[in-house]
């Protein structure tokens, strides 16, 4: 056989399918491979700070099927065991299926040892599930989580970021994902203090998705008028806490008068 020839202009490059479709071989195959986002839901913009009690951990409600909001009272933010949570953000399914499976290998190993993993070993292994799901996100499946706990050996929050291959890093102070992530993040930078109390850093996420809302049509931001308010939780020593929405309520109203004064 020999190698095919192509004109200038035909040259299909490095894309081995346009390579076998313009050679005549049949079927065509498919290029590209990724889903249509108005095939599936996605999870947006998420949240996580630290403060002197440990660390803090917020997401928005909306989820988004292409620019279709399909769903205004979603939930990003999950417990993982008593004293570590993660954040979602991308395909929501999947997304959320791989919550639920770090919640069980987290509670087995509790069971079988005897003692909880180390937070450590909690990041890995979230960092191992997120590679596994590279050939889902490769078609536009991806999750992107944040996780978030309290580490008991060192009596501090600690907060770690990841990305589609299961790239895991540390991040000291705060950290966000999602379509809003931009915005949100330079809120929060802006914001931010290493001495924030636990009210003053419920008010700073809170008011990072409102910002993100107002500039990323797929982040949802606080709704009073159907009571819709992001997901708050605080991990401390005294472990995993979510906020209340009459708490958040009332952090949103004031977020939205000093709008109003300024």
């Amino acid at each position: 056989m020999n190698l095919p020839l192509f004109r200038v202009q035909d040259d299909p490059g490095p894309d081995f399918s346009q390579l076998l479709a313009r050679s005549g071989f049949a079927p065509p195959v498919q290029t590209g491979g990724s889903l249509a986002p108005e095939m599936y839901r996605h999870g947006t913009t998420c949240v996580a700070i630290r403060y002197v009690d440990g660390v803090l951990l917020a997401g928005d409600r909306r989820a988004t099927s292409g620019h279709l909001i399909s769903h205004r009272t979603i939930e990003k933010v999950f417990p993982a065991d008593n004293h570590s949570g993660v954040a979602i953000a991308g395909a929501a399914g999947p997304a959320v299926e791989m919550v639920r499976l770090f919640q069980l290998q987290l509670e087995h190993y509790e069971k079988v040892e005897g003692t909880a993993l180390s937070l450590e070993g909690k990041a890995n292994q979230l960092s191992q599930m997120i590679r596994a799901n590279l050939p889902a996100a490769m078609q536009g499946l991806a999750v992107v989580p944040i996780f978030a706990g309290y580490d008991v050996k060192r009596n501090e929050g600690r907060l770690f970021e990841f990305d589609v291959t299961g790239g895991r890093y540390e991040e000291a102070d705060h950290a966000s994902t999602g379509s809003g992530s931009l915005h949100a993040g330079t809120v929060i930078k802006l914001g931010f203090r290493r001495d924030l109390a636990e009210a003053d850093v419920v008010r700073l996420a809170v008011e990072a998705l409102y910002e993100a809302a107002d500039e990323d049509s797929a982040t949802g931001g606080p709704d009073p008028v159907r009571g819709i308010f992001p997901v708050v939780a605080t991990i401390s020593a005294d472990g995993y806490q979510r906020i209340g929405d009459a708490e958040l309520r009332d952090v949103t109203a004031a977020i939205i008068d000093s709008r109003r004064e300024n």
